[in-house]
């Protein structure tokens, strides 16, 4: 078998076939729909980027003419996808993974030397192939079992984040060779896309913290989601991919029909289709919310319904409290101040709690807080909140002696006697802004 055509045609619908029949023999659920979905994804994303690698690295070419994206012929990378994703997914559950994964992996051994002249192997293809089965295989089929089995919900939502951004963004920035900029240019670039960009992370990372799901329609929170940037903005994921799309733009037009086909779904299909479902699902909590809340156009302030919070700030300590009295003035939205002294923990640094049980410390706390005052607050906080950025603000608080202080004894000044400098009474706890917060500065 050495025509072209009839490689790239068996390449592309014999997995479509087997999906096609695996379906029709079992009926998917939802979660089975979910995990062919973003494994197949997956496995695109990796399998795309890795044979424009192996051109380059001399792992194998392509003698192929028509349907290519950056070299590589678009079927053959759909079949590969569709074998190593959505195939398994549907028709290997219940199997063991090794099992799974060396059948696949020795399948692939046995037909790409036959792939030839479509795909023209190099002496050491063998070192590409294991790239493909570490990076995309396995990954691939631990996803999809993850998903399946709804198990491992922070390493499926990191997964589907690294999807998003390099189906979304990646591969349309590489295709259209928008990174081709001056250093300057790309700098400022760079740093006004980073808003949009961490808008639309925390809302995934609230996704699963608040929610207990994924931005995957067939693998959605199950329940309602109103805190974090949704306190503000109803689509705060569609409008960051669209906002991204905008600053984009400037460096290439292309974005700017990106951004308007965005809009389009958004407001459109994914509106009728997913407004449909959230009020089936959560009835008249999403009508209440929908009210108050816009799909596109931000809230300067949040929206009242966000989980209700308490933070902890030392009354006792003059530092603590002047940040106490700073967060009250900015009358926070469903937050609740309290002295840590009277926390039966003994805490030694400021602590945020929320009614749905996060808890955090510190910056992370400060970082939370934000969420409750105002938008700008909030992107800064939600900023904070990104991986390694948080870690490395506590290190710097730390250093500059922001860290952990002891808490006041009972009987100390501030507790049972006289209020400490800057202290509030123990009982005054405010409420969306109500009482009355230390005065900045009081001897």
């Amino acid at each position: 078998m050495n025509d072209p055509a009839l490689i790239r045609s068996v390449a592309l619908f014999a997995p479509m076939a087997a999906v096609w029949i695996a379906l029709a023999r079992r009926r998917p659920g939802q979660r089975d729909i979910a995990a062919m979905i973003v494994a197949t994804a997956w496995n695109l994303l990796v399998l795309g980027a890795l044979n424009v690698v192996a051109v380059r690295m001399g792992w194998w070419t392509f003698g192929a003419r028509g349907a290519l994206v950056a070299g590589v012929p678009a079927d053959l990378l759909l079949g590969w996808a569709l074998l190593w994703g959505a195939l398994p997914a549907c028709t290997a559950r219940a199997q063991p993974l090794p099992l799974v994964a060396a059948v696949l992996a020795w399948l692939d051994l046995a037909m790409m030397p036959l792939a030839e002249p479509v795909v023209v192997l190099g002496e050491q293809w063998l070192y590409g192939e294991a790239a493909a089965i570490g990076l995309g295989l396995l990954p691939g089929l631990l996803l999809a079992r993850w998903t399946a089995a709804d198990r491992r919900l922070p390493w499926r939502v990191s997964m589907q984040v690294v999807l998003a951004g390099g189906l979304m963004l990646g591969v349309p920035i590489a295709l259209t060779g928008a990174w081709r900029q001056p250093a300057w240019a790309l700098g400022l670039l760079v740093q006004v896309l980073a808003v949009p960009l961490v808008t639309g992370l925390a809302a995934v990372r609230e996704f699963t913290i608040s929610g207990g799901g994924t931005p995957v329609p067939y693998d959605p929170p199950k329940r309602l989601v109103t805190s974090g940037p949704y306190a503000y903005l109803r689509n705060p994921m569609q409008s960051s991919m669209a906002g991204a799309y905008l600053v984009l733009a400037v460096a290439d037009l292309r974005f700017a029909a990106a951004a308007l086909v965005c809009f389009a779904y958004g407001a459109g299909l994914a509106s009728w289709h997913e407004g449909a479902q959230l009020l089936a699902r959560y009835g008249d909590g999403w009508t209440t919310y929908r009210t108050h809340v816009r799909a596109w156009l931000p809230r300067l302030r949040p929206y009242a319904g966000l989980p209700h919070a308490d933070v902890h700030v030392a009354a006792t300590c003059e530092r603590c409290a002047y940040v106490g009295g700073w967060i009250g003035r900015r009358r926070p939205a469903s937050l609740r101040i309290r002295p840590a002294e009277s926390h039966p923990a003994g805490l030694r640094r400021m602590t945020y709690e929320r009614a749905d049980g996060l808890r955090a410390q510190g910056v992370a706390a400060f970082a939370h807080v934000a969420q409750h005052l105002h938008l700008g607050w909030a992107i800064l906080g939600w900023f904070l909140l990104l991986p390694g950025v948080g870690w490395f603000a506590q290190l710097c608080a730390d250093a500059f002696g922001a860290g952990p202080a002891s808490p006041a004894s009972p009987g100390s000044p501030g507790v049972a006697g006289e209020p400490a400098a800057g202290s509030w009474p123990a009982g005054n706890d405010l409420l969306t802004g109500q009482g009355r917060p230390p005065r900045e500065g009081r001897p």
